[in-house]
């Protein structure tokens, strides 16, 4: 990737004035990023649409090698999905980090096969489909080959996420037992890169499961998504502070799939239905943890309202009045 000579002097008019205050925000210890940045319909308000020309037409390739560049401009944080795909190499956190920007914090997914506990029936896994996970909570594969490799880097991470879908009977009995197989893995992970915890089984967020993370200094990571209590409600509950740092992902309104988000928001271009109790929330996380000076990563997905950006805008005009918000 190459550095714009000129980065300040194309940056659409949402860029620049978020940029600014995100900026700000970062030195206090609240970061603020989506989910993903490779999102072309962002473009003209957080991409500059002349960047990516080749020969007078758009390149996706030349967006996909090069946006990250710009989305630094604005954005200090981003949370990676990728990782959750695979293990990366080595060599891949070799080029990935060297061609980010070094004052990026990045989230990464844990990779599935450590939090999958049985393969959905999907033609993605193939003839894996509804069987058992060997590695799953296998913590010296998780040390092994993502852990180690990306410990160079640690610096540079803002936590990586555990996610785990959401969990039948027949494999976790209720919460204390997903917490007792929790604990069992994390005792064994050593300290260094920052963990967070993403469950969505909400009648696993018991008492059994809190003590687990705050005795092995995790984040519970506080989520908007479609079966899990409103994000308000998680973020009330004392108990789910539960170590030095927090991290919130909004990705979904409560009652709304992934694919119902997909059909109505795509392409992202705009701000489609504003969520003013998550957006509320929001607020509510990040003045919390400026008021106590804990580290704070905040990450908005597309799907929740139709244009992370513009979210991520109207957030930080609530927490900061004196800057009026044109997110709409």
């Amino acid at each position: 990737m190459s550095m714009p000579l000129f980065p300040e002097l194309d940056r659409p008019p949402q860029a620049a004035r978020l940029g600014d205050r995100l900026a700000g925000l970062s030195r206090r210890g609240l970061w603020f990023g989506t989910s993903s940045w490779k999102y072309p319909g962002w473009m003209g308000s957080i991409y500059s649409p002349q960047r990516y020309q080749t020969r007078g037409r758009f390149s996706k390739r030349l967006f996909e090698d090069e946006c990250l560049r710009e989305y630094v401009l604005t954005f200090p944080a981003v949370c990676g999905d990728f990782s959750f795909y695979q293990f990366p190499t080595v060599e891949f956190w070799e080029r990935f980090f060297g061609e980010s920007p070094r004052d990026l914090k990045v989230a990464l997914k844990a990779p599935e096969e450590i939090t999958v506990a049985r393969w959905p029936r999907h033609p993605r896994y193939g003839a894996r489909g509804d069987m058992a996970n060997p590695w799953f909570l296998d913590p010296g594969r998780f040390v092994r080959d993502f852990l180690d490799r990306l410990a160079p880097y640690q610096n540079r991470v803002a936590a990586v996420i555990l996610e785990f879908g959401a969990f039948s009977r027949s494999t976790f009995a209720d919460g204390e037992a997903f917490s007792r197989r929790l604990d069992e893995f994390l005792a064994a992970i050593p300290a260094g890169i920052r963990l967070a915890v993403e469950i969505r089984n909400p009648d696993f967020l018991v008492e059994p499961y809190y003590s687990v993370l705050a005795r092995r200094s995790v984040a519970h990571v506080f989520s908007s998504w479609t079966r899990m209590p409103e994000l308000g409600v998680q973020i009330a509950d004392d108990r789910a502070w539960t170590t030095d740092f927090t991290l919130a992902r909004a990705l979904l309104s409560p009652g709304r799939t992934y694919e119902q988000a997909v059909a109505r928001f795509e392409p992202y271009e705009s701000v489609q239905e504003p969520n003013p109790t998550v957006r509320g929330a929001l607020v509510d996380l990040g003045r919390r943890a400026l008021a106590e000076r804990r580290p704070a990563f905040v990450f908005v997905n597309n799907r929740l309202e139709g244009h992370a950006p513009s979210t991520i805008e109207a957030v930080v005009s609530a927490l900061d009045p004196g800057s009026p918000s044109r997110s709409g």
